[in-house]
């Protein structure tokens, strides 16, 4: 045992920190007492059963939304940092680890996954275990989705991505990079020529910010995917608050660039991983809150100042842009990520059935409902909108047990996706 930090735990009986706190319901304790007993190997094949991506998750996960602040030790400010103990645990179970067929339920089926992002790789590792012959489809060249291409490697170390690229070659999962579903296949024909078709690729269309200029900005999720490809200029402004803006203004200070985020409302409406925040302005970044932009030009942007006010009618406090405000901020280049959404021309030629938000009718199974195909599931961010990994994983354990069922698994089968 090499973290002190395990002997602190209670081994709680009914933890609150995998109940309440985690998405997917890691089992903290009997982990943390196999970690005491030296046996990680055991710790770390529970692990990975519960959830293929641990060791990336207990890297990049907000642990302090989850696991770290539910712990019951945060009545006394001295939570258990579980994350550390889960990432040592993971990253040696993963670096070494072998898919095995472990159920023959599904012999002959196949399943077409489309991404291979943070769902795609859950979900094969599930159905290839429960004995599907297993297919990855995602547009880039090589697994990862937005592990490779949007997380940057001081954040997370492409070891481990490459670790599930290795595992996935030798266990004979076909990947199929560079293909577009909508473009290049319809949901239609994957429909036909697989027993179940999973969407789980990621959110990566933009969001717009609705003002005069906006073409002039840089997207946030073009430049993380290859920032060497930008020239960015002395000083650069980020707009936004989540994790994609802080991972795009550590990058911007790496490449040289005096780096400032603006942000609408205040630290404490951020999105991102508080830690993330702290990372960002150890690194230099400056941050500026209450400002909207109203107009980029050319040399900078127009930006608005905004204010806290409390809604008469709801008692809601409101974020509210103030008239006569306007002030103009130079820069040499704008990123913006302020959020982003599914492509949904991955529909093309099989239209699903929409919801009054434009959001496709999906069931509490992750069903969806595509007229003429009956067995196409989504999860991640399809179903969900932009989430965490961790929560992108924990939606892809209810599809991949919704098909699994639909296939004709026996429950003794399935044990392996939903413990």
């Amino acid at each position: 045992m090499k973290n002190n930090e395990a002997l602190r735990c209670l081994l709680c009986k009914k933890p609150k920190c995998s109940l309440q706190g985690c998405p997917v319901h890691t089992p903290v304790p009997e982990c943390m007492k196999l970690y005491r007993e030296d046996r990680l190997d055991e710790a770390g094949k529970i692990l990975f059963d519960n959830n293929p991506l641990t060791a990336i998750t207990s890297l990049v996960c907000d642990w302090r939304q989850f696991c770290f602040g539910h712990c019951v030790l945060m009545v006394k400010k001295m939570p258990v940092r579980w994350y550390e103990i889960e990432q040592e645990i993971s990253e040696r179970y993963l670096l070494s680890c072998r898919l095995e067929r472990e159920s023959s339920g599904l012999e002959g089926r196949r399943i077409a996954l489309v991404g291979a992002g943070p769902v795609g790789i859950a979900a094969a590792v599930w159905l290839y275990r429960a004995g599907a012959d297993v297919t990855l489809l995602d547009a880039n060249e090589r697994i990862g989705g937005v592990l490779r291409y949007g997380i940057p490697a001081f954040r997370l170390d492409k070891k481990f991505v490459n670790a599930y690229e290795r595992m996935f070659a030798e266990a004979g999962i076909t990947f199929q990079g560079g293909v577009e579903v909508g473009r290049d296949i319809t949901l239609a024909a994957l429909s036909a020529q697989y027993d179940a078709v999973l969407i789980g690729a990621g959110a990566e269309r933009p969001a717009t910010l609705h003002i005069p200029g906006e073409e002039r900005a840089l997207q946030a999720l073009p430049f993380l995917k290859d920032p060497s490809t930008y020239g960015l200029g002395h000083k650069v402004i980020v707009i936004g608050g989540g994790n994609v803006a802080m991972d795009a203004c550590r990058t911007a200070v790496r490449k040289g660039a005096e780096t400032w985020i603006y942000y609408r409302k205040t630290y404490e409406n951020m999105p991102a991983n508080p830690f993330e925040v702290e990372e960002a302005q150890r690194e230099g970044v400056r941050i500026r809150v209450f400002q909207a932009p109203v107009e980029v030009r050319e040399d900078g942007i127009v930006f608005r100042d905004c204010q806290n006010e409390t809604d008469p009618e709801t008692g809601k406090v409101v974020t509210r842009i103030l008239d006569g405000t306007d002030h103009f901020v130079p820069c040499d280049t704008l990123i913006t990520a302020i959020s982003e959404k599914p492509d949904w021309s991955l529909f093309a030629g099989s239209e699903p059935l929409w919801n009054e938000s434009h959001w496709p009718v999906v069931d509490e199974d992750l069903h969806i409902s595509v007229p003429g195909c009956d067995n196409i599931w989504v999860a991640g961010d399809f179903a969900l909108g932009p989430k965490t990994v961790v929560e992108a994983v924990a939606s892809t354990k209810v599809a991949v047990a919704s098909i699994l069922a639909r296939l004709g698994v026996h429950p003794r089968d399935k044990e392996t996706t939903e413990n």
